[in-house]
């Protein structure tokens, strides 16, 4: 009997339990746990900034109108108003303002980023040395009126007219 219970001790059959799967990325496991938005399943609608710049988007006939304001202070500044597209985590951006300037900036749910570099036109939207490259901002609200009432440096709407 002895020698049973030593073989069966010997055979190396764990019954511990599986380990639970890791998640792919740190990213995932975040929108798992809901501290995160997910990108995927989040409206960019709504009002976003960081110090004095914003950007506003509000829901239009075809996709999105969204505004750009940043003041650098001392008559530095960019403004600019136009259509933005939705795919995944990019917002396609056109500003009919200053034609000709075009980028994909990242939505990441709470978060609006444009790329550290621009198409040259979009120094039409802007004074003096003043950029719109490299942008973040926050979201301050999702409501859409809110989105609309903003006004840039010189007291111009820049989101209305949406739906």
């Amino acid at each position: 009997m002895l020698a049973l219970v030593l073989l069966t001790a010997c055979s190396g059959e764990s019954s511990t339990p599986d380990a639970p799967p890791t998640p792919t990325s740190l990213e995932a496991a975040a929108i798992d746990a809901g501290i995160v938005p997910d990108p995927a399943n989040t409206d960019p609608t709504g009002l976003y900034a960081r110090d004095r710049d914003k950007i506003c988007v509000v829901p239009s006939a075809t996709a999105f109108r969204v505004g750009i304001y940043v003041d650098y202070g001392d008559d530095f500044f960019c403004s600019g108003t136009g259509e933005a597209t939705r795919a995944g985590e990019t917002l396609h951006v056109e500003l009919t303002s200053a034609p000709g300037c075009s980028f994909d900036a990242r939505f990441e749910g709470d978060r609006i980023s444009l790329p550290g570099a621009l198409p040259d036109a979009c120094r039409k939207a802007c004074s003096k040395r003043a950029s719109l490259a490299a942008l973040s901002v926050e979201r301050l609200s999702d409501s859409p009126s809110e989105a609309a009432a903003l006004r840039d440096g010189r007291g111009r709407m820049l989101c209305a007219g949406g739906k």
